[in-house]
C-alpha cells in the first residue's frame, strides 16, 4: 500500500507535498519515547515531520493529519508518559513495542537504566496503557563465547517471572550480526566475541524456551526470522500488527475501514481469520511480518548506544547528531 500525499504548509508559509500515512512507526532506527519525546509530540502539533534518507539524503515530509495508529518502539517509554493524554484527546491510538533484554552484565546496551529499573517501568507502562498493548520483547538473542543458549535462557526466565500478569506474550529475534558490518566493526572495538547463531541452536532455545513458557503462559513469536519454530508452538510475529488493531481499536471505523474490517453489532469482527487490506511492509526484510506504516526515526541519533544496533554506525556520530538535536529541539527533523 502506498500511502496519498497531500498539500501542507511548512512552519515557514511554504507549501509542500507530503506522505499521509495512517500508520506512524516511532521508530525502528531510534527511540524516540526515550530520548525525543518532545521533540514529537511539538512536530505532532504542527502538524508534520521531514525524515531524511540514511543512504542518500533526500528529505521527505511526513503529515501527521490521518495518522491513526501509532507503534512506539523503546526501551525506555517513561519519558513520553506525560505526552500520551495528547494523543488520547486527539483520538490517535498507540501501543508500544518495549525491548527488554537483560545484558546488564555484558555491558551491551551501555546507555540504558538498571535492569530492574527498566521492568518497573515496563509494569507502569502497563497501569497506563493498557495489558496487551505493551509487547515484551527480548530482542535480539545473542550468543558470545560467555554467553550459551542455557546462560540466555536464564536471562529470560528472570524476566518472565517478573512480568507475569503485565504481558501476554515474548517476541524475540536471533542476532543478525554477519550481514551488518557497523555491528560487526562495534562489537569487535568492545572486545565482544560473537558467534552467529546456527540452525541446531535456534531450534535448541525455541525448544527450551517453549518448555519454560508451560510455566508462564505468553504467547511466543518470532520477528523476522526465517527458521520454522512453529513444532515448538512459537508464531511468526507482525510487529506492526493489523490483527492487533483490530483487537484493541475496533471502535475506530475510519481505521477498521482502512483494514477492510467489519465489526458486528456487539462489538466484535465476524471474520476474525479474514486477510485485512494492510498489506506487508515491502520496505523491510523479506522474513518481517509487519504491515504496512511509516517510519520516521533516523539513524545515528540513538545515545542508547546498544552494541549491537544495526542504525548506528558510531558513538561519534551518535553524539554529534545529538548535540545537533540539542541545539535545535523542535527542528523538522530529529537532528534539527
Amino acid at each position: 500500500m502506498k500511502w496519498d500525499t497531500i498539500e501542507i504548509t511548512t512552519e515557514e508559509g511554504r507549501q509542500v507535498m507530503a506522505q499521509a500515512p495512517l500508520v506512524l512507526s516511532v521508530s525502528r532506527a531510534t527511540d524516540i519515547p526515550a530520548f525525543y519525546a518532545e521533540w514529537f509530540f511539538y512536530r505532532l502539533k504542527q502538524g508534520y515531520s521531514v525524515w531524511k534518507n540514511p543512504f542518500n539524503g533526500v528529505r521527505y515530509y511526513i503529515a501527521y493529519e490521518r495518522v491513526r495508529v501509532i507503534v512506539f518502539w523503546t526501551k525506555n517509554p517513561q519519558p513520553i508518559f506525560p505526552y500520551l493524554h495528547i494523543l488520547e484527546e486527539r483520538g490517535i491510538h498507540y501501543y508500544f513495542q518495549y525491548t527488554l533484554n537483560d545484558y546488564e552484565a555484558e555491558g551491551l546496551e551501555p546507555g540504558l537504566p538498571p535492569l530492574n529499573q527498566r521492568i518497573d517501568t515496563f509494569r507502569k507502562c502497563v497501569e497506563r496503557v493498557g495489558k496487551g498493548r505493551v509487547v515484551w520483547r527480548f530482542d535480539p538473542f545473542i550468543l558470545t563465547d560467555q554467553m550459551t543458549v542455557d546462560v540466555l535462557l536464564g536471562k529470560v526466565e528472570h524476566i518472565a517471572t517478573q512480568l507475569l500478569g503485565y504481558s501476554n506474550q515474548l517476541v524475540f529475534s536471533f542476532a543478525d550480526i554477519a550481514q551488518y558490518k557497523k555491528v560487526r566493526n562495534n562489537l569487535r572495538r568492545k572486545g565482544v566475541n560473537y558467534r552467529e547463531f546456527d540452525e541446531r541452536q535456534m531450534k535448541e532455545l525455541a525448544e527450551k524456551l517453549s518448555l519454560l513458557n508451560r510455566h508462564w503462559g505468553y504467547r511466543l513469536a518470532s520477528c523476522a526470522e526465517s527458521v520454522d519454530l512453529s513444532p515448538f508452538g512459537i508464531e511468526k510475529n507482525k510487529c506492526i500488527d493489523d490483527e492487533l488493531m483490530v483487537n484493541y481499536f475496533s471502535e475506530d471505523t475510519v481505521l477498521m475501514d482502512v483494514l477492510g474490517v467489519k465489526i458486528g453489532q456487539n462489538g466484535s469482527c465476524p471474520f476474525p481469520s479474514r486477510q485485512y487490506l494492510l498489506r506487508k511492509d515491502k520496505g523491510q526484510r523479506r522474513c518481517c511480518g509487519c504491515v504496512n506504516s511509516r517510519d520516521i526515526g533516523e539513524y545515528n541519533t540513538c545515545p542508547h548506544l546498544c552494541l549491537y544496533c544495526y542504525a548506528n554506525g558510531s558513538q561519534e556520530k551518535v553524539e554529534r547528531n545529538y548535540r545537533l538535536h540539542c541545539a535545535s529541539p523542535q527542528g523538522e527533523t530529529i537532528t534539527g
